[in-house]
């Protein structure tokens, strides 16, 4: 009797043997299932996933029976293997748009905390996520002696970034951010325009451009899902490349702006858009031309909630939201040179750290101040009207 078990038991052996692919014989991870077989990379366009395949034939599966979320009847729902890859993987990967994620049915929420670190003074932090699992397909009828294997990944993206605007070429320049875990999903570009169709692409001549030249601005997101747009929080120009310890001015943030800027379409689509009058940092007085640098602080809200995020002008201020992230990721346009030329009377900004031009006065401090003068002028001619009249009366008395 003992002979014939250990006869069964050595054909089970040599049966699962029989099944492993030969890339599975001499390899470290013919092994038992485990947790680290599964490596999730979160891009900013896509999300990949990799399995180990040969912990898949140890516990008598194949790549066939291996799916997203057990969408079965979903052909694109299946991974590919990879059997040049040491150790062998089973691949999956799938775009970051409605379409591909609720094709395997993958989980997609958006989730809100409280901002920290660079955005300490924000109110709400938000994050996509995005989430699934791969199951093994037990093909047994009636009972089974595998154990069912589950590899659940996730990816959090999170939802504000910083634009900037830095010298690389005049016609500018669109560059995706670098993929790792917790990155945009998106491309993200900003693009200087000369006219207010945002059709010409602004071309700045050497000896730069005129001071009061109107400047328009688009930040766009490409290859983004429909179910986010475009939300700027603050714009700023920097006489820095990177906005660091820079000398500053502010366009906008929030309801303040510069008189001269125009914000026309913020969070309502794909892209911003706002426009500008060129000028002069008052540091570069003595320069043929003053050069700076935009930076536009850059977040995508959910369509539904975009409305709730922009700033109430006019009423009560409330608490700026952001996502909270670690670092910024930073993409590029051309460098704005300006030179002394203007078809009106010279305009230099003063900018310091947070400090409003001291130079420039808006119309109504002008009207205020030429209240005052002729007020005070007033006032003295009716103190001289009541001395005259006093000294009259007192010599006719007398």
């Amino acid at each position: 009797m003992r002979v014939v078990i250990l006869v069964c038991q050595l054909c089970l052996i040599l049966r699962i043997e029989a099944q492993l692919p030969t890339a599975c014989l001499n390899s470290n991870s013919t092994r038992p299932p485990a947790n680290s077989d599964i490596t999730v990379i979160c891009g900013t366009d896509f999300m990949a996933v990799r399995i180990y395949l040969c912990p898949m034939y140890q516990a008598l599966y194949n790549e066939s029976q291996m799916v997203l979320n057990n969408q079965i009847s979903s052909p694109q729902c299946y991974g590919t293997p990879d059997w040049t890859a040491n150790p062998p993987v089973l691949r999956f990967r799938f775009p970051l748009n409605d379409t591909s994620i609720s094709s395997c049915n993958n989980k997609l929420e958006i989730t809100t905390k409280a901002g920290t670190g660079d955005f300490a003074d924000f109110s709400n932090v938000q994050y996509v996520n995005i989430s699934g699992t791969v199951t093994s397909i037990d093909p047994s009828v009636a009972i089974t002696y595998r154990s069912q294997l589950l590899y659940m990944f996730s990816c959090a993206y999170p939802m504000q970034y910083i634009v900037n605007n830095t010298q690389l070429s005049v016609s500018g320049m669109n560059l995706a951010i670098q993929d790792n875990n917790g990155s945009f999903i998106s491309t993200l570009s900003m693009q200087l325009y000369q006219d207010g169709l945002y059709q010409q692409k602004l071309v700045i001549p050497s000896t730069g451009l005129n001071l009061k030249t109107k400047i328009y601005v688009m930040v766009k997101a490409s290859n983004l899902t429909e179910k986010f747009n475009v939300l700027l929080d603050r714009c700023f120009a920097t006489t820095s490349p990177y906005g660091v310890q820079s000398t500053f001015y502010d366009l906008f943030v929030g309801c303040q702006k510069d008189p001269q800027t125009k914000v026309e379409l913020n969070g309502a689509s794909q892209s911003a858009k706002f426009s500008f009058e060129a000028f002069r940092f008052v540091q570069d007085n003595q320069k043929p031309i003053s050069t700076f640098f935009i930076h536009c602080i850059t977040r995508l809200c959910e369509v539904s909630s975009c409305s709730q995020m922009l700033p109430v002008c006019g009423g009560a201020r409330r608490k700026r939201e952001a996502p909270d992230v670690s670092s910024n990721t930073t993409i590029t346009s051309p460098v704005i040179v300006v030179g002394k030329q203007s078809t009106e009377d010279a305009q230099n900004f003063a900018a310091s750290y947070g400090v409003s031009p001291e130079s420039n006065y808006s119309a109504p401090v002008v009207g205020v101040i030429i209240c005052v003068v002729i007020l005070s002028i007033l006032l003295v001619a009716m103190a001289a009207y009541f001395v005259v009249t006093v000294r009259r009366r007192k010599s006719m008395t007398r």
